[in-house]
This record gives structure tokens, sequence and C-alpha cells, in this order.
């Protein structure tokens, strides 16, 4: 299980995902977001070496709800179309320059994520080290150990999931909790 190092970084995550979400197709606001953290996991690369981080934001003041999945690299990936899909770069203070990018481009987020929902990746708290997350749902619906690739459900509704998948709760703006899906898995 991986260690959340209590250390800076700069700039922060939240400063990383609002820049890069304005200029997304899916973010619905028309000015620069205005996010806050409201739920969110990891996950654990095999190897250790990827960061693997979920958020659910929320924009305010209109109260959409985001799902942002994130990969954070010491290195930055060599794949020819990765730099589509570089979030930003943050300098942290132990592990030093860190190359986030949106989840579903790095390879390793996509073999965890099938991991995951195929039961065989466990979620983590997303601040606090070695700490399962039980509030992670696996929706089944696919044959187990079928599942090959995800969607992620960009923007958010809170509710009952009837497809496979992942569901998650989070903060809603009323202070109470709500839950919904956030990623759909696939087989074939």
């Amino acid at each position: 299980m991986a260690e959340i190092m209590q250390t800076t970084l700069k700039p922060s995550k939240l400063e990383v995902i609002t820049q890069w979400m304005r200029a997304q197709p899916w973010y619905r606001g028309a000015m620069s977001p205005h996010l806050e953290i409201v739920g969110g996991f990891r996950l654990d690369d095999p190897d250790g070496e990827v960061g693997l981080e979920f958020f659910v934001v929320r924009d305010e003041p209109d109260g959409v709800e985001y799902f942002v999945p994130l990969s954070y690299r010491a290195e930055p990936l060599r794949d020819g179309e990765s730099e589509n899909y570089l979030v930003g770069t943050m300098n942290h203070g132990v592990l030093g320059t860190r190359y986030v990018y949106d989840g579903p481009a790095d390879p390793v987020w996509r073999v965890v994520v099938a991991d995951l929902l195929n039961g065989e990746a466990e979620p983590q708290h997303r601040t606090e080290s070695e700490t399962p997350d039980r509030t992670v749902r696996l929706v089944p619906g696919t044959e187990a150990g079928t599942v090959d690739h995800a969607t992620v459900v960009r923007v958010l509704l809170a509710g009952p999931a009837e497809e496979p998948g992942v569901v998650l709760p989070w903060n809603a703006a009323d202070g109470g909790e709500v839950s919904g899906l956030v990623l759909r898995g696939h087989a074939g």
C-alpha cells in the first residue's frame, strides 16, 4: 500500500485540476471553475511507481459535481499522444517534479482500474495511508474477471447505479452524503 506523504505540492492538486478543467469539453461552467474536493479514493500501482487518485469535485456556485481521475508520474509518458492528456506538473516536496495526467490516458491507470472492476484491486482512502476505503462499491453486471476497460462518468448524478461499474459516495452541497456511478465497466 502506498504511503501518503505529508509535504508541500506546488501548485496544489486542486489548482492543477482547476486550470485544466476549464478547457475540457465536458466542463459545464461558463467561467473559470471554483472547485471544492468533496470525495474520492486512491488505488495502488502494484509496482509502486505511479500514483492513482480519483477526485469528486464540486464547482461553485452552480453545484455541478465532476469526477476527475488522475495519475502522477516521475517522468512524462512517451507514447506520442500523452501530451494531449497532461493535466499539469507539480513540485512534490519529497518526490520532486510530478507529471499529472488525465487517468484514462495512462496505461497503468487502465490496468489497475480494470483490476478494480474485476475485484482484484482494493480502493484506498484518499487521505489516510494503508487504509482501505470500504465506501467504494462495485456494481456487478459482467462475468467476474471479464472487465477489460472503463468509461469515466465526468459529470456526476447522485442516485442508484443500474449498470456495472464503481459507485462512490461524496459530500452533498446540503451537508449530507450522496453516491453515484463514477466508472462504467466494459467487457471485451
